[in-house]
């Protein structure tokens, strides 16, 4: 118990010194989950710049790290991965397990880091001074289930509007929402739903647009 304790103190020190290598957008978070039938996944004991996500020591793992503990995700780290908070600001993202002598999950740490300012800047510098291009692109995906297809149109959404999701306004909320329209997103069934949770919006205000853009389109064809 004590070598253990001596491994717990050094990684809450390693996440400290990640933490202040990369800066305030950085989150570095140290879960213990060895207890996760008790807690409902993994638990926090240590986080820094925790405003990253908004959680804190105490609170809990997210579903990824679930479904790893129940065996429903093989092997476990994963390097390099894009996420997004709930308010829809994109983080690179990195797991570790730590693992006792039987292989089994008992520790966990993450790296959050907060790229959202990043891609308004790649936006900016693109907009001034790249030229426009002359080439014709056809963008075919091949998928093996229309989740994963819908997926992509949404991602192909926000990077059609070029901006994270918590940056977007009214006006490029419909802008990503009629390039999905437009690649016939709409066809999947509850495609609705996964876009309103997507765009933060509710049904309402899906159907909403969706009117204003037919009316629109209406009178531009006149």
């Amino acid at each position: 118990m004590e070598h253990i304790n001596e491994e717990w103190d050094f990684l809450t020190s390693y996440i400290k010194g990640l933490a202040l290598h990369f800066g305030k957008n950085c989150e570095t978070v140290l879960l213990d989950v060895s207890n996760y039938e008790e807690y409902g996944s993994g638990l926090i004991v240590a986080i820094e710049n925790g405003h990253v996500t908004g959680r804190k020591v105490g609170d809990t793992g997210t579903n990824l790290g679930l479904e790893i503990l129940k065996g429903e995700l093989n092997g476990g780290d994963k390097y390099n991965y894009v996420t997004q908070t709930a308010d829809g600001r994109m983080l690179r993202s990195t797991t570790m397990y730590i693992r006792n002598a039987e292989g089994m999950p008992i520790g966990c740490v993450c790296i959050n880091l907060d790229i959202t300012d990043l891609m308004m800047a790649e936006k900016t510098i693109k907009d001034t001074v790249l030229m426009e291009d002359s080439s014709t692109e056809v963008n075919e995906v091949f998928v093996n289930n229309i989740n994963d297809l819908l997926d992509m149109l949404i991602q192909q959404a926000q990077e059609h509007v070029q901006k994270p999701v918590s940056k977007m306004t009214r006006e490029d909320k419909k802008k990503g929402i009629e390039y999905l329209d437009k690649k016939g997103a709409f066809l999947v069934k509850k495609a609705g739903e996964r876009i309103c949770h997507y765009f933060n919006i509710s049904k309402y205000t899906l159907h909403k647009y969706l009117d204003e853009m037919k009316e629109e389109n209406q009178e531009y064809q006149k």
